[in-house]
């Protein structure tokens, strides 16, 4: 009988811990919505990665600036992820920078950012109460 090992690729800790990091902000995040927040601030965040894949990154976050106060919870979310490229900006800035962002730069943020929405969404779901419903 023989065994297979199974390794890892000599990127797989940084990607873990990328995932660990996104995932400790997104959860901190999530607890400091106040439950009065929390349908709409789901209701965002469940559209958000869907967004990014249907229009791209500025579109979604246009639709998320369009929300009101109820967007701005999620892009000051996104803006304090730690995406490369958009580190330092606040949800005020968060759109501008994304739009002055090269091609490249764009794609990374877009990838980045679809993560960290996933990490957001699960984070809502988990939290968040759903007696209610």
């Amino acid at each position: 009988m023989t065994t297979t090992v199974h390794r890892t690729s000599p990127d797989t800790p940084q990607t873990v811990f990328r995932d660990q990091q996104r995932a400790r902000h997104a959860y901190a995040c999530v607890a400091r919505v106040q439950p009065g927040d929390q349908n709409d601030y789901k209701i965002a965040i469940n559209d958000l990665g869907a967004n990014i894949l249907r229009g791209g990154l500025c579109a979604a976050l246009a639709a998320l600036q369009r929300l009101g106060p109820r967007g701005e919870i999620v892009l000051h979310h996104l803006a304090t992820a730690g995406v490369p490229g958009l580190e330092g900006v606040d949800k005020s800035t968060l759109v501008e920078k994304v739009r002055s962002l090269d091609t490249d730069a764009y794609i990374l943020a877009t990838r980045e950012m679809l993560r960290v929405a996933a990490w957001l969404k699960r984070a809502a779901q988990a939290t968040f109460d759903t007696k209610g419903e």
